[in-house]
């Protein structure tokens, strides 16, 4: 082990089983600097941030992405089981799925394609992003010491353009292919622990991936259209019937129907952290449907429509698979995924995303992975530091800020490290002079060279 605080040896240790005995020594090395690393997250900054700027055998750390036999996926299982442990205890285990553009470009960069911006686009505004795209489970819970609800990411997969499955002889798998195994393979990890998947994007409201969570015992949340067309479940089927039994009852009225009905019965409720926006008063209704198109699967779902009485944005649907969960706590479920944005926008601004240059097929699949997991093992050592250090606020007078952030436990990570490794007490000894304080060269690299 290098020199770190004997509280976050059990976390980092717990990774020790992915690689041998060699490669682990390089892959602690590469963790501990991509924390200590400000800036871009390349190979070479985590050398010279730790140090090792003259290590004549820096191959050996390119090489723990591009050709170490380590398995990414029981990593992910063995994040998974700290998170769980840590903040997820008791009670449903709630889960985030969404995906997200990693703009890239170059040549080598086999998996790249060009995706519809999220971010820049609108209704009625289209633009284009290439690079590559990223389907990421995460859990959503309560950081006691941060004040809300943080998105821990544990796996992370890569889902290749058309084109470039195309290219090489390959079946494309659809997005949502891809967001059901990743769910799935978090049910065969926890086969014992309810599970909620919330899913933000409407693509997901799909019946087919809905009724293969529903199979798999997980409850998923995502939104609905409004003009879905819901029916009435399938009547008892009397005994002598013939032919084949029914999937369905009677048509009801659409959602947008009932929005504009003025019968319709409406409760007002108060939602806390709405979108990062304290508490809101809204107007919810809700009811238990069927929803089925042809030669699809039909799902019992329960829907809840969701409107604001001052009118800050457009009234909206969501669906639960779960028939039994409280409309409340479906939407306070849903209002959680917020949190998975935040997320991508932090592993962009603090953890580097974007500024790694690998071009191997192998490296790039596993350090996005690894940065954005990176994130859920700094707040894990925050965890482990005591309560002054992880709640010290980096504020100012131009920018008050009540809670600490992902940055603040970084910085507090950081800070501890460094603590350990250069600011040691040095052994006693009787006859010794006081040396020179000399700038060590990771920290002259950090200040130094920042720009």
């Amino acid at each position: 082990m290098l020199n770190l605080p004997a509280r976050f040896a059990g976390i980092i240790l717990a990774f020790a089983p992915l690689f041998v005995h060699r490669s682990w020594r390089h892959a602690q090395l590469m963790l501990i600097g991509a924390i200590l690393t400000p800036g871009r997250r390349t190979v070479t900054s985590v050398l010279r941030i730790m140090g090792r700027a003259q290590e004549r055998r820096f191959v050996n750390a390119h090489r723990i992405l591009n050709r170490a036999a380590w398995c990414p996926r029981s990593g992910s299982r063995i994040l998974l089981g700290l998170l769980v442990d840590a903040f997820a205890q008791r009670g449903p285990v709630v889960l985030g799925l969404d995906d997200t553009i990693e703009r890239r470009c170059g040549k080598r960069i086999a998996a790249k394609g060009i995706y519809r911006d999220p971010v820049r686009s609108s209704d009625s505004h289209f633009v284009k992003a290439s690079g590559l795209r990223w389907m990421s489970l995460m859990v959503l819970t309560p950081i006691p010491w941060a004040g809300r609800v943080w998105a821990l990411p544990f796996l992370t997969a890569l889902v290749p353009s058309e084109r470039a499955c195309r290219d090489r002889g390959r079946r494309h798998k659809p997005l949502l292919d891809v967001g059901r195994q990743l769910a799935l393979q978090a049910r065969r990890w926890l086969p014992r622990r309810d599970l909620v998947v919330v899913v933000g994007d409407s693509g997901f409201s799909a019946l087919l991936f809905l009724d293969a969570m529903r199979r798999a015992r997980i409850t998923a949340i995502t939104r609905l259209r409004l003009d879905a067309a819901l029916y009435d479940p399938a009547p008892p089927r009397p005994p002598g019937t013939i032919g084949r039994p029914r999937t369905k009852g009677a048509r009801l009225p659409t959602l947008a129907a009932t929005l504009a009905a003025k019968d319709t019965r409406w409760h007002a409720i108060v939602v806390p952290g709405w979108y990062g926006a304290g508490e809101r008063t809204l107007e919810i209704a809700s009811g238990t449907a069927v929803w089925r198109h042809g030669g699809l699967p039909v799902v019992p779902i329960r829907w809840v429509l969701v409107r604001d009485p001052e009118s800050r944005f457009a009234p909206q649907a969501l669906l639960c698979t779960d028939l039994d969960r409280k409309p409340v706590q479906i939407l306070e479920r849903f209002v959680r995924r917020w949190s998975v944005e935040v997320t991508f926008q932090e592993v962009r601004a603090h953890l580097g995303v974007k500024t790694q240059r690998q071009w191997s097929d192998k490296a790039i699949a596993r350090t996005t992975s690894c940065l954005l997991a990176l994130f859920s093992i700094v707040t894990l050592l925050a965890a482990q530091l005591p309560a002054r250090q992880r709640q010290r606020i980096a504020a100012a007078a131009w920018y008050p800020k009540p809670r600490p952030t992902f940055a603040d436990a970084l910085a507090a990570v950081r800070c501890a490290i460094w603590r350990e490794r250069t600011l040691a007490t040095s052994p006693r000894r009787s006859a010794r002079t006081k040396p020179r304080f000399r700038l060590p060269a990771p920290w002259a690299y950090a200040l130094c060279h920042a720009a």
